[in-house]
């Protein structure tokens, strides 16, 4: 752990830092962009293809090893770790495609495949869970800020897709191979563990809001240009200027240390402060911390530190026994996995993802099927909903946790109804209503990651936050694997041919697929009444009086 103070610079460099790496680590989003090149220039069947996207997944989403790591590495070792693999991933499939390599094996290019989006999982828990440490008093806005990002990763990919790299698959191959890892090289040293502030810092809000608003610029930004390059022929330097224009938009957090550094008046006061506090741990005898010092120290000792701090206490005969740990404080994964709360949430994850995901990977043909010619205003339209669903839902989740301890799962429970009635909009397949109903699933969808983040570190704790994370994440590829590959696939293959074509045209195409989705949701509903009532008298815990507060027993 680094002795930073909270309120200084380097925890808001560090953020700043981890939305450009949370925007490289959306590059599985990519695989659409070059796809098409797999199976034109190696000559594979859709079958083979679909297989690769299934790899594709499979690699994004797989994280407990980089949960694991976060534990025992610094961040920018295990940073360094998914630069590595995006490297060599990207690499091999670069050689491939671009016929500098003939020949390559399939199952080489699947395991390539798979090492490639798995930097996803490395890049975004490394930022995640040091982040999420680093700002513990406020969870849900860190987690709705660096997953709003990651849902606008693809609106980025894609303007320097088509701007820079003119559309070439091979070109964009190589500079994912190339790109992250310079990238991640860059910007690995500046996000680092920081000692959180003791308190509540004035700064830190207008500081939260200043990034959520320029986030909410480059999201509309992002749709503006990507909805305007498909009906306006703009010029190389024009198209050149809108990119640089993005890369500015995403320095914007960036603007919040500088800021501090050319006008240090708070910082000074704060770090004045914290060198009184350190002075005054310098007196204190070591066996006589505060409860408050001792409970915040618990996100961050080792294992060691614990034991002796547990015989110390035995041998005193304050306790007979290690106690396992009570909702809200510090879980093993072991331990976690015999709670209900934490199926719970796992079920009511997977029902939003699962469903959620099975639509996105299907909504160019659902929007061939139902009419709609333009499928990629549609996938523009719902990434920018995602984005808005992912920031906002860790906004109010955070201000209506603080100001009325109300669990954040019950924003899983409003949108999960959402989702059911949307669902049954898009079984309908009225007229008017395809955008509609894209936008609002985008929303809803978006809404359950922001949710799922904080929660899990708030019920389960932040040591061990990176592995919670990542296997919450499980629902995303299991949901895609059961609803879109199994599901959605067949009933599709089945219209198809009834109507005696590879496409599927009108609103049977995919009608059983939705109404199925929406008795998923309403199973998720359910489940997420459940767990919001078992969880609320932890929150009425940890946020009583408006603030996060640790609890005050530890089994650490």
């Amino acid at each position: 752990m680094v002795t930073l103070k909270g309120g200084t610079r380097p925890p808001w460099v560090g953020l700043g830092a981890a939305v450009w790496i949370q925007i490289a680590s959306g590059n599985a989003y990519n695989f659409p962009l070059y796809s098409h090149s797999l199976k034109s220039v190696l000559g594979f069947s859709q079958q083979q293809l679909t297989m690769l996207g299934v790899a594709n997944d499979i690699g994004e989403n797989v994280g407990i090893l980089p949960g694991i790591a976060c534990n025992k590495l610094p961040p920018w070792v295990v940073l360094l770790i998914g630069a590595v693999f995006s490297f060599f991933g990207y690499g091999v499939l670069w050689l491939a495609v671009s016929r500098t390599v003939e020949s390559l094996p399939y199952w080489l290019l699947w395991l390539a495949l798979c090492v490639a989006t798995n930097s996803c999982a490395w890049l975004a828990t490394a930022i995640l869970v040091t982040n999420m440490r680093n700002f513990p008093h406020s969870r849900g806005t860190v987690a709705g800020i660096l997953k709003g990002y990651g849902g606008l990763s693809a609106a980025v990919y894609t303007e320097i897709f088509g701007i820079l790299l003119h559309n070439s698959s091979s070109k964009l191959l190589l500079f994912l191979s190339l790109g992250i890892p310079i990238l991640c090289i860059l910007m690995m040293f500046a996000v680092r563990p920081c000692t959180p502030a003791s308190g509540e810092d004035t700064a830190e809000h207008c500081h939260f809001l200043f990034i959520q608003a320029a986030s909410v610029v480059l999201g509309l930004y992002l749709l503006t240009t990507t909805v305007l390059y498909h009906f306006v022929s703009l010029s190389s330097f024009v198209s050149y200027a809108f990119l640089v224009l993005m890369v500015l938009l995403l320095m914007a957090p960036l603007a919040i240390p500088l800021k501090m550094t050319l006008y240090p008046s708070n910082r000074s006061k704060l770090g004045a402060l914290g060198q009184s506090v350190e002075s005054m741990d310098k007196m204190e005898p070591l066996l006589t911390q505060s409860i408050s010092a001792t409970n915040l120290a618990s996100f961050y000792e080792s294992e060691s530190v614990s034991d002796v701090d547990m015989l110390l206490a035995e041998g005193e005969g304050a306790v007979k026994k290690k106690r396992r740990p009570k909702r809200g404080e510090d879980f093993k994964f072991r331990e976690a996995l015999i709670k209900a709360d934490f199926w719970l949430l796992f079920l009511v994850y997977f029902a939003g993802v699962g469903s959620g995901v099975t639509v996105l990977n299907n909504l160019a043909q659902i929007g061939i099927a139902q009419g709609a010619h333009d499928t990629t205003t549609l996938l523009s339209l719902f990434s920018f909903c995602n984005f808005v669903g992912r920031l906002g839902g860790g906004a109010v989740s955070e201000h209506f946790v603080r100001s009325r301890n109300i669990p954040r799962t019950i924003w899983m429970t409003f949108t999960q109804i959402i989702m059911i009635l949307t669902y049954l909009l898009f079984a309908s397949a009225l007229d008017g209503t395809l955008y509609i109903a894209t936008g609002v699933l985008g929303i809803c969808y978006g809404v359950q990651f922001s949710i799922m983040v904080p929660t899990a570190s708030e019920l389960f704790g932040l040591k061990n936050f990176g592995i919670f994370f990542n296997f919450m994440s499980l629902g995303n590829p299991l949901g895609a694997l059961l609803f879109s590959g199994l599901l959605a696939g067949f009933v599709y293959d089945n219209e198809a041919e009834k109507q005696h074509s590879t496409s599927c045209l009108g609103p049977n195409c995919f009608r059983l697929t939705f109404l199925v989705l929406s008795g998923v949701c309403a199973i998720g509903t359910v489940l997420s009444v459940v767990l919001t009532k078992r969880i609320k008298p932890v929150y009425e815990m940890l946020y009583s009086g408006g603030s996060f507060k640790l609890p005050q027993s530890s089994s650490h």
